[in-house]
């Protein structure tokens, strides 16, 4: 599936030795925080590490989130779900998530590493000197997950590999075993993130299939889909029959969805302030991202400016847990989406779409989500 990438939160974090592999220490402070952790994770509980997942994801506080392997879940898991969201914006299949998930275990531990052995840098320990990128391109996590999903392809027969033989083919390590005891882990990570992705192929157990079953019955047909589906066609610029703020929402989600009803219609305008999109100044009118900076400086809340850095406003929560207010993310990838929305509860988005045509509510369903932030 093209246009998904999740992943939210660049960060550095101190090495980790282990099996051998030694990488050389940034600060002292870095080195304060390295696990203590070795030895071969087997009999992960895949359940309890989806829970867990699904706990931070929706906005849990790390210090409640505890997966056996991983210290420091704040950083390690968020840094997983740009690997797997950047695996399937790709079309790269499940067994090379997993093998991509392992290798950062191995080399980084999941962290966003400012230093290594000579020049080796970010969650997959890759060199500028070895063409892997510049040191600022190898930060990303994204296109450091792009590169090591590139070289995987071109490896011949990857997918009849074992996971730490096609691990090895990429990254020539010194210790070409040591990414096999991370498997079981990271086939817990895949599975639990790339379930809290919407419209990606993904197995489903009887019991989940059988919870939605009954959610869908005991609705009685009465309540609008999840999807905004329900409203119909929706005329741009306008709203959509039998819609109504939901009467949970937070209040100041609330004021932000309303201001931002009063534009629809206007015309979007790259660059545009979005300070007075009824004005005869083009430039007053709304982009995307100043129609969610300006809806929610009316409630009081401060937003910076663009698309880009609205991505890591708040808190990140999962595209399962939407709530009116939040920000959804979409093109690009999760770390440089080029579009951003607001949900409004019923399943519909508010949006200053793209150039000639007005703000406008489309249903959630038209949307690739890459990221969602909630700023309340």
């Amino acid at each position: 599936m093209k246009g998904i990438a999740a992943g939210i939160g660049v960060v550095v974090l101190s090495p980790l030795l282990l099996a051998g592999t030694a990488m050389m220490m940034a600060s002292s402070s870095e080195a304060s925080t390295t696990s203590s952790f070795s030895g071969c994770l087997t009999g992960i509980d895949t359940g309890e590490v989806t829970k867990e997942v699904t706990k931070l994801l929706d906005g849990a506080s790390a210090k409640d989130v505890h997966i056996q392997g991983l210290d420091l879940p704040a950083e390690q898991i968020p840094n997983a779900q740009t690997i797997v969201a950047t695996g399937i914006s790709l079309d790269v299949p499940k067994k090379g998530q997993i093998i991509a998930i392992a290798t950062a275990m191995q080399e980084s531990r999941l962290r966003n590493l400012n230093s290594g052995d000579r020049d080796s840098l970010g969650l997959f320990q890759q060199r500028p000197s070895q063409g892997w990128g510049t040191a600022q391109q190898i930060h990303d996590p994204v296109y450091a997950s792009e590169r090591f999903y590139k070289a995987l392809l071109k490896v011949d027969g990857w997918q009849q590999m074992k996971v730490t033989q096609a691990a090895q083919a990429v990254q020539k390590s010194g210790e070409p075993d040591a990414y096999a005891q991370w498997e079981d882990l990271a086939t817990a990570l895949q599975k639990a993130i790339s379930a809290t992705f919407p419209n990606t192929e993904k197995d489903e157990s009887a019991k989940d299939s059988a919870k939605d079953k009954d959610t869908e019955s005991s609705s009685g047909g009465c309540a609008p889909d999840k999807d905004g589906t329900s409203f119909g066609r929706i005329p741009e610029g306008s709203v959509p029959k039998g819609y109504k703020i939901p009467k949970d929402a937070d209040p100041k989600a609330r004021k932000a969805i309303e201001w931002a009803m009063h534009q629809l219609g206007t015309l979007y305008q790259w660059g545009g302030s979005c300070t007075n999109s009824h004005g005869p100044d083009p430039m007053g009118r709304c982009d995307c991202s100043s129609l969610m900076q300006q809806a929610y400086a009316h409630a009081d809340v401060h937003l910076t400016r663009t698309t880009y850095t609205q991505v890591n406003e708040g808190k990140a929560v999962s595209a399962k847990n939407l709530k009116p207010g939040d920000l959804i993310f979409s093109r690009g990838t999760a770390v440089r989406p080029e579009h951003v929305g607001m949900y409004m509860g019923e399943g519909l988005v508010i949006e200053a779409p793209r150039t000639s045509k007005p703000v406008r509510i489309t249903p959630i369903k038209d949307w690739e989500i890459l990221a969602v932030r909630r700023v309340l």
